[in-house]
């Protein structure tokens, strides 16, 4: 019954574990479009887009990508659009979905690559696009690089926690898998020690055999009755067998 009530209890767990992600998943992506839609300072929106698309991500692999779409919600928004947005949806989308694509590449050793690439290609357009950028002077600002970088950092650092605890957690269940399990002793009953054992040079008394005759009052029947008497010590003396006739 233990055995066969183990695996259900396993798959439970992991059927609960995986309603509460994508849950979370949920909440996270209804959370991220709904602070794109209202207004709000540009500053503020990439911080948090960039922060709950990556930790959505952690849920699903394909919530990461819904997050990354919905940047385009600060178009649709009602209000004006920031001028600045349109410089900073095409940058941080192409480093985001970069940074997604090398994330579910592997585990926990591609994470800095991940953060590398996308610290990159930020910084890389942060010293470069200066042309494209004249009219708004976004670009190579201290206040973009923090909006910027912050949340992928801590994002990714909230991965790379998650996923080694799970590395250990599978490491711990698989120890005690393989473990073997305690067995119960059987216990033997002692022997009484006032019981010894027969002494195999002491010979056993065998049981006498007394034969009795009994003679009949017809001559031609004679009765022969032969019965075994409990073993007794041997007598000194024997009594003579003693006949009965009868006639």
């Amino acid at each position: 019954m233990t055995v066969a009530a183990a695996p259900s209890a396993q798959a439970d767990r992991k059927a609960l574990w995986t309603f509460l992600r994508v849950l979370l998943g949920l909440a996270l992506l209804a959370g991220l479009a709904y602070f794109l839609w209202t207004p709000g300072v540009w500053t503020n929106k990439l911080f948090v887009w960039v922060l709950l698309t990556i930790l959505a991500d952690e849920c699903a692999g394909w919530f990461g990508y819904l997050g990354l779409a919905l940047g385009a919600l600060v178009f649709l928004a009602p209000g004006a659009t920031p001028e600045q947005w349109l410089v900073v949806a095409p940058l941080i989308a192409a480093a985001l979905f970069a940074l997604l694509l090398v994330k579910h590449s592997g585990g926990v050793l591609v994470l800095p690559f991940a953060g590398l690439i996308y610290a990159g290609a930020v910084l890389g357009a942060d010293k470069l696009g200066h042309s494209l950028d004249t009219p708004i002077k976004l670009l190579g600002s201290e206040e973009f690089r923090r909006v910027a970088l912050l949340p992928m950092i801590i994002g990714l650092a909230f991965s790379f926690v998650r996923q080694l605890v799970n590395l250990l957690l599978r490491g711990h269940s698989r120890r005690r898998a393989t473990r073997p399990l305690p067995t119960t002793p059987v216990p033997v009953p002692a022997a009484d020690p006032t019981t010894t054992a027969p002494d195999p040079a002491t010979p056993t008394p065998t049981p006498e055999v007394e034969e009795v005759e009994v003679v009949a009052a017809d001559p031609a029947v004679t009765v022969v009755t032969t019965s075994a008497s409990p073993a007794t010590p041997p007598a000194p003396s024997k009594p003579a067998k003693s006949k009965t006739k009868r006639k």
